[in-house]
């Protein structure tokens, strides 16, 4: 009994590489597909995004908070209300930094040199986000001096983008039923934008159409669960850890969200360069920026 056992299990196991071996074989885009997504390179690269994100850009967004007029420091409330959801003793802690009545404690702790240095800070968030477009369609990292006002560029426009969250989940005042399909599409766009812009031009708009969909996709659903998630989340860590706990619940959204992203933008690459999307997708590739050798 046990030899039928096993000559059963032989048996599984053959036809199972049988088939893998033809479906690779008709659809390649499998097997790079699996490689990729088992490849603890992915999950490395979306934890280094979310740390940066969080040690860099989330302090930026307060700085430049800090400057900005009474009108935007409210919208930037909304918007942190649209994003969390958050409700008592979480949304008291992020009033506690964004209320205009602080406006002057936050300047003065901040100071136009601090706001420097968290712009500087920030541009390792934006090496890191180049750094998945770059892996995820296997270019090599472009020289520093083409690169760095892409990296600015890219800060600010993202800040816009958070800044404009409550307007834009809310269907400008339409509802919902307006806010979640006008935030996929503002967000594939923002995901299209940014791979093209963070590689360098090195790659056309269409052959990143993919990637940007699938991002735009993971964020709208991440963006609806995180009302209904976050919420419960910030709350709970906030009564069983205090400020810290509050810290650790945003650092793994973050990780989350970074991870969507990252695996969104390498599938999109992959199913790009692949059959039988590549027939439709590729062309001629661009003329490059000109790399100086031995830059990055």
């Amino acid at each position: 009994m046990r030899s039928g056992a096993a000559d059963r299990v032989a048996a599984w196991r053959l036809r199972l590489l049988r088939w893998r071996v033809v479906s690779e074989r008709r659809f390649p885009v499998i097997s790079e597909l699996v490689e990729r997504l088992l490849s603890g390179r992915l999950l490395d690269s979306a934890t280094r995004l979310a740390a940066q994100a969080f040690l860099a850009a989330v302090p930026l967004l307060f700085a430049v908070a800090a400057f900005a007029p009474q009108s935007v420091r409210l919208q930037l409330q909304d918007s942190v209300r649209a994003m969390f959801g958050v409700t008592g003793h979480a949304q008291e802690q992020f009033q506690q930094v964004l209320n205009p009545s602080a406006e002057n404690n936050l300047r003065e702790t901040t100071g136009i040199i601090g706001l420097l240095v968290a712009l500087g800070s920030a541009t390792s968030f934006s090496r890191a986000m180049a750094r998945v477009c770059e892996a995820a369609w296997k270019l090599p990292k472009a020289g520093t001096r083409i690169a760095a006002w892409r990296w600015v560029v890219w800060l600010f426009a993202l800040l816009l983008f958070v800044f404009l969250q409550g307007p834009i989940r809310t269907g400008f005042g339409a509802g919902a039923l307006l806010g979640i399909p006008l935030y996929f599409v503002l967000s594939t766009v923002v995901w299209l934008w940014t791979q093209h812009l963070l590689l360098a031009g090195r790659v056309h708009w269409l052959p990143l159409l993919p990637g940007a969909l699938l991002a735009g996709a993971a964020t709208s659903v991440l963006a609806v669960a995180s009302r209904i998630y976050l919420p419960l989340a910030f709350n709970r860590a906030l009564s069983e850890y205090g400020s810290l706990g509050l810290v650790l619940a945003m650092l793994s959204w973050l990780i989350v969200l970074c991870a969507a992203v990252t695996f969104a933008v390498t599938i999109g690459a992959v199913l790009a360069q692949e059959p039988p999307l590549d027939r439709y997708l590729s062309r001629e590739p661009p003329e490059p920026d000109r790399l100086p050798a031995g830059s990055g």
